[in-house]
């Protein structure tokens, strides 16, 4: 049995890489072949690309890397055509993984997204997409199933991949060790996975971190850097503000446990956060154009997993974009920021708040632990490659529910 793989993310080349360990668990004669990253080669994947080099945001990046698509679009078709795999796995990278999943369909191949992206939040009008080529819809959220299949779509409730990665992580005791300090709070900062991310937000971390430092003058900093190239940006960012922060690769998991509370920027690391009961401010920074263009598009008050995660209305009719300042509900539990100004301020209020008063620190904790007892379970790769057999086995018959009306 061979099984092609499409995946663009960092995070979706972890997830993948642990997808592919539980299939391989189950029938060691699988191969898994196409595109990925480092982790799913590790796991035993043939890669015919690293696609995550090309994990690339918004549309002038995409339309400079268009022939490269092209390219490996062509690659995969023709894959497709002489090889025919029993199955085609996407993991969100929404554009590209919609060319994919077309000429997967058109071969007359299955294909499963796991993972899937978050077209209820931004797009809903591509769900014709995921009914039109995608034969499975492996959902991470709980509230994704319904929406999927209300709108036609065969899905399941898999759970979230990120928190099996969380509850197997190992943590360096000496590394932890020689940060701790008695009496020293200390804000990890986590500036995002891409490039783009950490060029766009670290200099308002940078901003908030010493406006805190002004008003708790003991608090340290940590970064935690994805990248050695990306910790090298920093560390020059840092020389620049004149602070005294610490940069570090590969530490991600560390520097979250030993954190009194974070800075982050908006990604699938939130479930990290929350897993780890940290808590966090939110920032998401974008051009004045790109800002426009998602309140546009936009369906759901916040753009944080954990924050939808406790939404009491995920799709409200009237739609207001969350702002912190005005949040008298007390039911957002990661203050978020998306935005086109400067807000390291009202960041820097925040995390102050938390770390001066350690009863509100302690209440926010508590809430994001009963969150976490609810919805951050294991066994996501388990249950996708379970459904994804199973499914193969009985052929992958086009059952899905009718659309509603």
């Amino acid at each position: 049995m061979q099984i092609f793989f499409s995946v663009g993310e960092p995070s979706g080349d972890l997830h993948g890489a642990n997808l592919i360990a539980a299939l391989r668990a189950r029938r060691p004669d699988i191969e898994c072949v196409g595109y990925g990253g480092p982790r799913m080669a590790a796991a035993g994947c043939r890669l015919h690309t690293d696609l995550t080099a090309l994990a690339v945001m918004w549309l002038l990046r995409v339309l400079a890397n268009l022939h490269k698509f092209l390219g490996l679009l062509y690659r995969a078709d023709r894959y497709f055509r002489e090889h025919k795999p029993e199955a085609v796995v996407l993991i969100d990278y929404p554009g590209f993984n919609w060319w994919i999943a077309k000429r997967a369909k058109a071969r007359g191949i299955p294909v499963f997204y796991y993972s899937p992206p978050q077209i209820w939040a931004w797009a809903n009008w591509r769900v014709k997409k995921m009914r039109r080529y995608v034969d499975h819809v492996l959902c991470g959220l709980p509230f994704e199933e319904k929406w999927f299949r209300d709108r036609g779509c065969r899905a399941t409730f898999v759970g979230h991949p990120y928190f099996d990665e969380v509850r197997r992580q190992p943590l360096d005791s000496r590394f932890m060790d020689s940060l701790r300090r008695t009496g020293s709070s200390l804000v990890t900062i986590l500036p995002g996975s891409r490039t783009k991310e950490v060029e766009d937000n670290l200099k308002f971390f940078l901003q908030a971190a010493a406006g805190i430092r002004q008003r708790v003058p003991d608090v340290r900093f940590a970064i935690a850097a994805f990248k050695p190239r990306q910790a090298e940006f920093a560390a020059g960012k840092v020389a620049e503000a004149g602070l005294d922060i610490p940069v570090y690769v590969g530490r991600t998991p560390e520097l979250i446990a030993l954190a009194d509370c974070c800075m982050a920027v908006s990604g699938s690391v939130s479930l990290e956060l929350l897993y780890h009961a940290k808590p966090t401010v939110i920032l998401y920074w974008i051009s004045s154009f790109a800002y426009a263009v998602q309140g546009y598009f936009r369906h759901t008050a916040y753009i944080t997993l954990v924050n939808l995660l406790v939404a009491k209305e995920l799709f409200p009719k009237k739609f207001v974009p969350y702002d912190p300042a005005t949040d008298v509900t007390g039911e957002v539990l990661f203050p978020e920021y998306l935005t086109c100004q400067d807000r390291s301020r009202e960041i820097a209020d925040q995390i102050v708040a938390w770390l001066v008063n350690p009863g509100l620190r302690q209440a926010r904790v508590e809430q994001l632990e009963a969150l976490r007892e609810r919805v951050a379970h294991g066994g996501a790769s388990a249950h996708a490659a379970d459904y994804i057999l199973a499914a193969l086995a009985v052929g992958a018959i086009d059952d899905r529910p009718s659309r509603a009306a």
